[in-house]
């Protein structure tokens, strides 16, 4: 399961603080939405509540692995009392060690600087994909509870605060996001295959119309050809005579023939068809072993139109 990391301060949260028997009250614990993009569904919060009673809090993230040891004098005190409030999160008491070191530097940021006291989560967790969104459908495991500074400008390892460098950026290893980001790399991996896929059919698109073309090239070359070897003239030459000999509707049922033959067939009888329009009726007109016997026609384009009909 994906270890996540969530923050949650207290601003705008009223804290009461008791420094007998040592316990800040109300303090946020998890909220709707993290910084991190994720959103908790309700029966996730509530589901949670019961791994957040007794959670141990520790000073500072762990330094290397998040699911490794603490060290003891990290400690500084445990999570207890945890409720739920529907429309807003997950909310507790934190009973602090007074004794420990940075204890009256918490009471006065708690008394004075609500929104410097916060806490960071490492949690092992069950997600989802909505549409755009990540949810957390179950947190499965509490790996730790940690009190940080500043946590109103730091949102965690993934989402940083503007003053995250260069090199922080490069420290991140592939595991680590794969990991703790499952769902950003999900996200990559589906932009990639649509970016992949649409470059495809780009692709695929373009050769079928280059094939297309080229299919067209070769067949008007071949009607070319068969036309000379009739003694039909060219189409294109601009000649009057060779746009109603060779008119764009043959030309048409040229290019739609299924076969070589049958465009044979169809310029042969386009040939006879013109050679019996000025040559002796009872003649049936040359073919292709004797087309030198056919010439440009003395008739108007009137007869002609007649004779192919």
């Amino acid at each position: 399961m994906p270890l996540l990391q969530e923050w949650a301060d207290s601003r705008g949260v009223r804290l009461r603080v008791e420094r007998e028997p040592a316990v800040i009250r109300g303090v946020k614990i998890l909220g709707l939405k993290s910084r991190n993009g994720h959103s908790y569904a309700p029966q996730a919060l509530a589901h949670a509540a019961g791994l957040y009673e007794g959670a141990k809090v520790n000073v500072n993230h762990p330094k290397g692995d998040p699911a490794g040891p603490r060290d003891y004098q990290d400690r500084i005190g445990v999570i207890r009392d945890v409720v739920v409030r529907p429309e807003d999160g997950l909310f507790a008491d934190f009973h602090f060690n007074p004794r420990h070191a940075l204890a009256e530097q918490l009471l006065w940021d708690a008394e004075h600087a609500p929104e410097n006291v916060g806490f960071s989560h490492s949690v092992q967790a069950r997600l989802a994909r909505r549409g755009e969104e990540t949810v957390v459908e179950e947190i499965l495991h509490v790996q730790s509870v940690d009190l940080v500074a500043d946590p109103a400008t730091t949102c965690g390892l993934f989402e940083a605060s503007a003053e995250t460098t260069a090199a922080d950026l490069a420290a991140l290893t592939a595991e680590q996001i794969r990991e703790q980001r499952p769902d950003l790399v999900e996200m990559l991996v589906a932009e990639a295959a649509a970016g992949n896929a649409d470059e495809l059919r780009h692709l695929r698109d373009e050769l079928d119309r280059l094939r297309a073309e080229d299919a067209s090239r070769r067949r008007r070359e071949q009607i070319r050809q068969m036309l000379r070897e009739f003694a039909l003239p060219d189409p294109d030459s601009g000649d009057a005579w060779a746009k109603t000999a060779v008119s764009s509707r043959f030309l048409e049922q040229l290019l739609a023939a299924p076969d070589e033959q049958a465009m044979r067939e169809l310029v042969e009888e386009r040939a006879r068809l013109i050679a019996a329009s000025h040559h002796n009726p009872g003649h049936a007109g040359p073919v292709s072993r004797d087309q030198h016997q056919i010439h440009a026609p003395a008739v108007d384009a009137k007869a002609f139109v007649e004779a192919i009909t």
